[in-house]
């Protein structure tokens, strides 16, 4: 039975909000679970249970900001945000079950306590010419940092790494 337009539109409408709802991308493609992996296995280099929570930390601010998508998959998926092929390339490594717990725990709650309000981090020992970045925190191969106006910025250099913070 072929449905009427506006009711064929609807049918589209719902599916797409049941999908949203259900922390799928359009189309199924990933689940909130593995867009979250998928920025911890890509950014975080595998290196620590901290760097993963902390890179976890920084896509859920992003969530709850008005500035970014309102969605794990949104965030991580935003182009030019996050590694080259973040929702496409491979995952294959002996670290997954570290990463399956991490992501599991940032997305029931668990944040690292260092990364407060950060949006934002690169790779750690790399430089910028801005003045608008605090570092707030250097874990996992990576410098944590919030944005500020230039005269708020109390911590412009990264500060030394630190591991071993969150909980296992």
């Amino acid at each position: 039975m072929k449905l009427p337009q506006p009711a064929r539109w609807s049918a589209i409408a719902s599916v797409a909000g049941i999908a949203l709802l259900a922390g799928c991308s359009i189309g199924g493609r990933h689940s909130e679970l593995e867009c979250m992996e998928r920025a911890m296995y890509f950014e975080s280099n595998r290196s620590s249970r901290d760097g993963m929570i902390a890179v976890g930390s920084v896509v859920m601010n992003r969530v709850e900001s008005d500035k970014f998508p309102n969605t794990v998959c949104g965030v991580v998926g935003q182009k030019n945000q996050f590694a080259k092929g973040v929702m496409t390339r491979k995952m294959n490594s002996r670290s997954m079950p570290m990463i399956e717990e991490a992501a599991r725990a940032v997305l029931r709650g668990e944040r690292h306590p260092l990364v407060a309000n950060a949006m934002f981090f690169h790779t750690a020992g790399y430089s910028f010419p801005y003045d608008n970045m605090h570092y707030v925190l250097v874990t996992g191969g990576n410098a944590f940092y919030e944005k500020r106006k230039s005269h708020l910025v109390t911590r412009p250099v990264p500060p030394a790494p630190i591991e071993g913070i969150t909980r296992r």
